[in-house]
């Protein structure tokens, strides 16, 4: 199979993702419109007349070279990873190339391990276990993606532990099917308590537009854990884009006591696959457990969807009771999914001496 690659038109790229069974909304031409300050393309794969391959390509420039990009595609491009990868990377290479790009960084959307539940529970009460790495694993066909990356001189760059600067190697997901019992069951007793003991205390869940008292409780939860909160003004450029692409993409969820907003929380779906995105608590009233009443309200509108998975997006990889991350697969273990370890971004040098500087400027920035 010999492939071309060419631009293709947001119509084009659209029909080709709701074609498929799940795509990253990273993948979506809409997502181009959130990332307005990166100039944007989406790029189709070809045989022949047929088209086979789509991707979103966001270019971010060099200071001051603007003329060379860093051609960016977030968890995709959506071509098939189970063959060999040269025929699809190859003309990606060679067109962006000849369009000003100085390296690609790609996130291919293909596991390469999984964990249960059960082992994260108990790797995480093992003090000899520090990371989900020193558990056996499910392997999965990532693994012969990352060896033909390798292979063909792209860099990996995920980081060993903890979160980089792009999108989270490792993350949560709980796989969907059955009815809403068999979830409830598949889920710890702690879970299962603080839903009900939030139907109890009379938390309403609703999907509402309020997206100014999201963001209030936003900002309120990024001071109490310590992380720079997004401006009001990127959640509206994202609801305003995702739906006008198609008006079930994005949801706010809003939970309320008494009248007093406890916890919000968003879901973005494509086809066959959901994702929380953000989420905010108050800091009163958390023996409500509003922010388990929004998980629970997400997971059920995923299932009657049709999604077949549910994914609480990004976890690092530590099972070290004394590392302060350890907190975040803690909770989302609670749900009974799986832990999964994905491809992660990798880089192609196309312009090595103009590449070795944009690192290095990265670099002094972190």
């Amino acid at each position: 199979m010999t492939l071309t690659v060419a631009p293709i038109s947001a119509a084009e790229h659209l029909a080709f993702v709701q074609a498929q069974r799940s795509v990253s909304f990273l993948q979506t031409p809409a997502w181009a419109h959130v990332k307005t300050e990166w100039r944007s393309e989406s790029l189709g794969w070809y045989d022949g007349e047929r088209l086979v391959g789509a991707g979103l390509v966001l270019h971010r420039p060099v200071p001051r070279l603007d003329r060379y990009t860093l051609a960016y595609l977030a968890e995709g491009p959506v071509v098939d990873w189970t063959g060999p990868l040269d025929e699809w990377l190859l003309p990606l290479a060679a067109y962006l190339k000849a369009n000003g790009a100085f390296a690609i960084r790609l996130g291919p959307p293909v596991r390469t391990d999984t964990w249960t539940a059960a082992q994260v529970k108990e790797g995480i009460a093992d003090a000899g276990i520090r990371r989900l790495t020193d558990l056996p694993s499910v392997e999965a066909p990532g693994r012969q993606v990352t060896k033909q990356l390798e292979a063909a001189g792209w860099l990996s760059q995920n980081p060993v532990d903890g979160f980089g600067t792009g999108h989270p190697q490792y993350t949560f997901e709980l796989p969907l099917g059955g009815t809403e019992d068999d979830l409830l069951r598949g889920m710890n007793q702690q879970w299962r308590r603080n839903i009900k003991k939030a139907l109890k205390a009379g938390v309403e869940v609703t999907v509402g537009d309020d997206l100014k008292a999201f963001h209030d409780l936003y900002v309120h939860t990024a001071e109490r854990d310590h992380f720079t909160p997004r401006p009001l003004r990127y959640f509206e450029t994202m609801f305003a884009a995702l739906r006008a692409e198609d008006p079930d993409r994005i949801r706010l969820y809003l939970a309320h006591h008494e009248g007093d907003l406890v916890a919000a929380a968003i879901m973005i779906r494509v086809g066959a696959q959901a994702w929380y995105s953000y989420g905010a608590s108050a800091t009163e009233k958390r023996d409500v457990r509003g922010s388990n009443a929004c998980q629970w309200a997400m997971i059920r509108d995923a299932l009657a969807a049709g999604c077949d998975v549910y994914s609480l997006r990004g976890i690092t990889p530590t099972l070290d009771a004394y590392d302060p991350h350890v907190g975040l697969i803690q909770f989302k273990v609670g749900t009974g999914g799986q832990a999964v370890r994905y491809v992660g971004e990798w880089d192609l040098p196309l312009r090595p001496v103009i590449y070795r500087g944009f690192d290095l400027y990265m670099r002094r920035r972190r």
